[in-house]
């Protein structure tokens, strides 16, 4: 295990932020819509747990909002809980703290899909 930081990076095509350290995938799940990044699932392996990585997946998901002028939307109950306990962080970008944002049967581009 690494004691450096793990360096995060946007998937569009799978419609995910990924960390890897040690052939080991931590993951942020999310759903476009327009003007809107939907933050699904954070999946985060017990190797890379307690290092900070689930943090580290939902700053760049703030960061891409911030660059798109996107507005971000929790619904990962992980990513919604870590949101309010950073609220430095989560005042870079538009937060929409609406639990229905966006209908479940949406998609992770936001079509149907």
């Amino acid at each position: 295990m690494s004691g450096e930081a793990i360096a995060v990076r946007d998937v569009p095509a799978e419609h995910r932020f990924i960390a890897e350290d040690d052939g080991m995938f931590a993951q942020l799940i999310y759903k476009t819509a327009p003007g809107r990044l939907v933050l699904v699932h954070t999946e985060v392996p017990e190797h890379l747990a307690g290092r900070g990585v689930g943090g580290s997946l939902v700053r760049s998901a703030l960061d891409r909002a911030v660059v798109e002028d996107l507005t971000v939307v929790p619904r990962c109950p992980f990513a919604r809980r870590w949101l309010k306990d950073h609220p430095e962080a989560a005042s870079t970008a538009r937060i929409d703290w609406a639990e229905t944002s966006i209908q479940p049967e949406d998609g992770p581009n936001g079509r149907g899909e």
